[in-house]
């Protein structure tokens, strides 16, 4: 396989993913209060979600580092479909918050094979291929695919929910066995030598990997910061999309599911947009860090403008740049830990970063869950958009690292080169481009998963 191809199956795997599991992200809410649950109780089951993956991201690390990344995304497909036909059955059947909840946990499950496994593969192959160019392109491009594939899900899916809220699923559930096929014949271990796993060797395999976790990611400075602003941020983030959904139609005062997916759809337009600010940003910021302060910023100030506002497009344009931000934030995460962790760890410690962010997302979902049903939906955009404020300050520090290791991985243009200060100048020449780092040396990655419970 050339490189090239590589990166279009890996676009073309991420690309049918994320469109295929979007079906249902502008209706999930809607479609659990319309099973019977209340405000709290779907955001206990997605905080449920949240803890499936907290639960699951070091054993199904353990499956991608060894059995093979192959598997662990198709085991993810697989999972995600049956959870999504359990999600219907459950609703046809009048389940409650302990059904549901479960089936959530088991979703959270089908998350933690993906998070991570296919980005392993990205960079495994091409580093077996000779691949010389930078990373921030491919996952910025990346991005940009994910962002229109979500872009036509969420807005089907507003379409086929005004129909009948379950219908997202029932396509959701078949479009995923389609995607099952095409990662079966496309998707094959490059770079990367499978090995047999014993369910012995399961309980041996799991301390081994939870140490790895800490030794390769915790203990690192760098990256306990960006963990850290990544939990702070889960605290919030994962409510927040979700809360959208019966939010703005309270704002609007219409019952209008598409409008809902028109909105959930803008946030992949912004998101797309983040990621063409990062190819521009990073031809005249000298450090990844100016991009995630500025990001962050802007982002804590829209979201608690979302809660401030009774006006249906003020909270629309707020909630577009919370999704810039975040659009801006994911692609520069990306490269920085591809530069700081050692590549027979990669898969783990993408895993170990996803649960610390879940974590984060348990206790947020829950707490303005509960917040959102006493007070209100404004309320917990306040309160949530005050909390990921609190990011600032860890990055920050990450900005401040004095150790070479750190400076290397924050640098987005070589030494010397206008903007290597870490100032953002402007009018730069179009030459000024981002350090080109040999992918053989650059190892590790990270995926923000969605929370879908």
């Amino acid at each position: 396989m050339t490189s090239q191809r590589i990166i279009s199956t890996y676009m073309a795997l991420a690309g049918t993913y994320t469109l295929a599991a979007s079906l249902i992200w502008s209706v999930n809410t809607l479609f659990l209060l319309d099973a019977g649950l209340s405000i709290s109780e779907v955001f206990i089951a997605n905080a449920l979600f949240s803890a499936g993956m907290v639960l699951f991201e070091i054993p199904t690390g353990v499956i991608a580092d060894t059995l093979g990344r192959r598997i662990s995304y198709l085991a993810s497909v697989a999972t995600l479909a049956i959870t999504t036909v359990a999600y219907l059955l459950a609703a046809q059947a009048g389940a409650g918050l302990v059904v549901f909840g479960l089936t959530s946990i088991v979703m959270g499950l089908g998350f933690t094979f993906y998070s991570g496994a296919l980005e392993a593969w990205l960079v495994d192959a091409l580093a077996t291929t000779g691949y010389d160019r930078n990373l921030d392109h491919v996952f910025a491009r990346g991005q940009q695919v994910n962002g229109a594939a979500m872009l036509v899900g969420t807005v089907v899916g507003g379409f086929l929910g005004q129909l009948d809220l379950a219908v997202p699923f029932i396509a959701r559930a078949g479009l995923l066995v389609a995607v099952l096929v095409l990662a079966s014949r496309l998707m094959h271990d490059v770079g990367f030598e499978p090995q047999s796993l014993d369910l012995a060797d399961i309980p041996s395999q799991l301390r081994q990997q939870t140490a790895v976790g800490l030794a390769h990611g915790w203990d690192q400075p760098g990256l306990r910061l960006l963990m850290m602003a990544a939990a702070t941020r889960g605290l919030f983030f994962g409510w927040a999309f979700y809360a959208a959904q019966p939010y703005f139609l309270e704002l609007l005062d219409r019952e209008a599911v598409w409008i809902v997916g028109l909105v959930t759809a803008g946030i992949s337009v912004a998101t797309i947009i983040g990621n063409q600010i990062v190819e521009v940003a990073a031809k005249r910021c000298g450090r990844r860090s100016t991009l995630l302060l500025l990001a962050g910023g802007f982002s804590s100030a829209a979201a608690v403008t979302i809660g401030l506002t009774s006006s249906f497009t003020v909270a629309v344009i707020a909630l577009m740049v919370v999704a810039l931000a975040m659009g801006v934030t994911s692609p520069v995460r990306q490269a920085y830990l591809h530069q700081v962790v050692d590549s027979e760890y990669r898969a783990t410690v993408i895993s170990f970063d996803a649960m610390v962010a879940s974590v984060g997302g348990v206790g947020g979902q829950i707490g303005l869950g509960v917040l959102s049903e006493r007070r209100s939906f404004s309320a917990g955009y306040i309160v949530g958009g005050a909390i990921t404020a609190l990011a600032l300050p860890v990055l920050w520090g990450l900005r401040r690292l004095p150790n070479p290791e750190n400076q290397a991985a924050d640098r987005l243009v070589p030494p010397g080169a206008a903007g290597a200060d870490g100032t953002c100048p402007s009018g730069l020449p179009r030459g000024t481009g981002v350090e080109s780092i040999p992918v053989a040396a650059i190892d590790g990655e990270i995926k923000l998963p969605p929370s879908d419970g």
